[in-house]
């Protein structure tokens, strides 16, 4: 008799064993009613009379699925997203909400949709950290009495409608024009003034403008072009006209002239 006491004791022991792993939290009920959160371990759980379910303490993801909305600016969008949440209080998580997994997926889907309908595309397109920012702090100002923590929020994917995005797609390529049209005067803005310079250095430089002829003739004489048209400055002219007066002037004093009887 004692022999069969122990069996059954030593049965209903081994029975009754439980594993809780590491990242796990259980949560023991007896006869209903909530009795410990049990740590990490081998925990004697006695059938009938008492009841444990493991939580998950681990961070959890889950896949935010696409959801359909409008923008505050009237733009029909598809957006998903990645939701990053742990169970912060494993009692809290099992007794005040009856599966917070789904309840955390649909709170984090309405509030998305409600996001996007506050934003303005440009916004939900430029600023997804921003958006992100405020679906977690919403999602988890709201699962804070669930005894869950939002760790963060990333939105994966912002889906337009086609005629929208050839509609960015113009809007990126004239963007793109402009800047072009602006850097390419800006550079003949700067290329004016160097010539500008350079002119007036080479005005007042003597001899320099002669110089500088001669430099294009040497540059010229290197092209294959049989016929080479060259603009002679105005003060090689000058310079010339000034010959006959300067050579009268020193012959004047030195030198004679005489005439010769034509035949």
């Amino acid at each position: 008799m004692p022999l069969t006491i122990a069996i059954i004791v030593a049965v209903i022991i081994i029975v009754s064993i439980r594993q809780v792993n590491q990242y796990q939290r259980g949560v023991k009920f007896t006869m209903g009613r909530f009795s410990s959160v049990a740590n990490p371990g081998w925990r004697l759980v006695f059938p009938i009379f008492q009841t444990m379910i493991k939580v998950d303490m681990r961070i959890v993801v889950i896949d935010v699925p696409d959801q359909d909305a409008i923008t505050r600016d009237n733009v029909s969008v598809k957006v998903n997203a990645v939701l990053y949440y742990k169970v912060t209080d494993a009692k809290t998580a099992i007794i005040e909400v009856e599966n917070f997994n789904y309840a955390v997926s649909q709170l984090a889907q309405t509030t998305m949709r409600d996001i996007v309908g506050e934003t303005e595309l440009d916004n939900l397109l430029t600023k997804r950290d921003d958006v992100s920012k405020k679906i977690q702090e919403i999602v988890d100002q709201a699962t804070d009495p669930w005894g869950i923590k939002v760790v963060a929020v990333e939105l994966k994917h912002i889906e337009l409608p086609e005629e929208m995005r050839r509609t960015i797609a113009k809007q990126a390529e004239a963007e793109r024009e402009k800047r072009a049209v602006i850097i390419k005067a800006e550079g003949e803005v700067i290329s004016a003034d160097n010539m500008a310079l350079a002119a007036k250095k080479l005005g007042e430089a003597p001899g320099a403008l002669h110089l500088r002829s001669l430099q294009s003739i040497n540059d010229l004489s290197s092209d294959q072009s049989n016929t080479i048209v060259f603009a002679i400055p105005l003060e090689v002219l000058r310079a010339l006209e000034g010959i006959p007066h300067y050579a009268n002037k020193k012959g004047s004093g030195t030198t004679k002239t005489i005439q010769v009887p034509a035949d």
